[in-house]
């Protein structure tokens, strides 16, 4: 072989193999005791004054190396923004960090309304941007998730990001680049708000009460602006929706109209006929092999 061309082909070489990344679906999971090795774990980080207003942060010693999957995963527990806590429901961030990633696993503030939680989350991420000296953050490269209430917060800051009417403001240098969602409302507030109000249980019809604190029901231009489907544009970033056929707080009707529009090339649905509001076990690992195949494609 020419030399010249010898030296070109190793020069092509290097530069394919630094600038691949390998798979998220390639690398093996973490034992226990490799994850405890690999993070450094931040307890109730206040990131504002109210004592709603904290974080758990996961930061990586592995994330730096994973170049264009270096995300960082924000993720919301769910409650219909009544109850719940950023510890209860862990098995949403496992997955996460068995891969090595840097994880945020935040609290918002509980029943005093949709709006006001869905604040936090930009309060958070704003929060996240100022102090990021102290975290090494990949802040442009964030995937917001949660379930329930929480994923709804997410995937409406999410697709509102880029929308001038949307009253909160993220920081420059913050980017959302994908949404995963179990179990959201995303549009049709207006049902889910009657279905929790008229519940049978006493604690589901205070939490519907508490959805937008006023008398009556909430306007359709109130909640229009927490309905994620009032937000899709061709720039927004793609979402991982999973949604259970048999959900009884969350009717598959209240879906349509958001799937409709889901773009095909990289969003994606996981429809479980016979799933409910809260997935199995096997559902989420299921889910989960689905997730990591929707983040190796952005």
């Amino acid at each position: 072989m020419n030399k010249s061309l010898h030296h070109l082909t190793i020069l092509v070489l290097l530069i394919f193999t630094s600038c691949s990344t390998e798979k998220l679906t390639s690398i093996p999971d973490k034992t226990s005791e490799q994850i405890a090795a690999t993070y450094e774990v931040l307890k109730d980080v206040s990131y504002d004054s109210d004592p709603g207003q904290k974080l758990d942060i996961y930061l990586s010693k592995d994330a730096n190396s994973y170049e264009d999957k270096n995300y960082t995963i924000v993720f919301l527990h769910g409650g219909a923004y009544y109850l719940s806590d950023k510890s209860k429901e862990e098995r949403y961030i496992a997955p996460y960090l068995k891969k090595g990633l840097n994880v945020v696993n935040m609290n918002y503030r509980l029943k005093r309304g949709i709006p006001v939680a869905t604040s936090d989350l930009t309060n958070a991420l704003n929060f996240l941007k100022a102090n990021n000296p102290d975290y090494n953050l990949n802040l442009t490269q964030i995937i917001v998730t949660g379930f329930s209430a929480g994923a709804q917060i997410a995937i409406n800051v999410a697709l509102a990001q880029n929308n001038p009417k949307f009253p909160d403001t993220l920081r420059n240098g913050i980017e959302i680049i994908g949404a995963i969602n179990i179990s959201e409302p995303v549009d049709d507030l207006d049902v889910i708000e009657k279905i929790f109000v008229n519940h049978e249980y006493e604690l589901f019809s205070e939490a519907g009460k508490s959805l937008f604190p006023s008398d009556g029901y909430a306007s359709k231009e109130v909640l229009s602006v927490y309905e994620p489907v009032s937000y899709f544009d061709t720039n927004d970033p793609p979402v991982f929706l999973w949604h259970g056929g048999q959900d009884a707080q969350i009717p598959p009707a209240t879906f349509e109209e958001f799937t409709s529009l889901m773009k095909k090339n990289k969003d994606f649905i996981m429809f479980i006929p016979e799933g409910k509001h809260s997935p199995t076990e096997e559902e989420l690992v299921d889910a989960y092999v689905e997730i990591f195949k929707f983040l190796d494609a952005l």
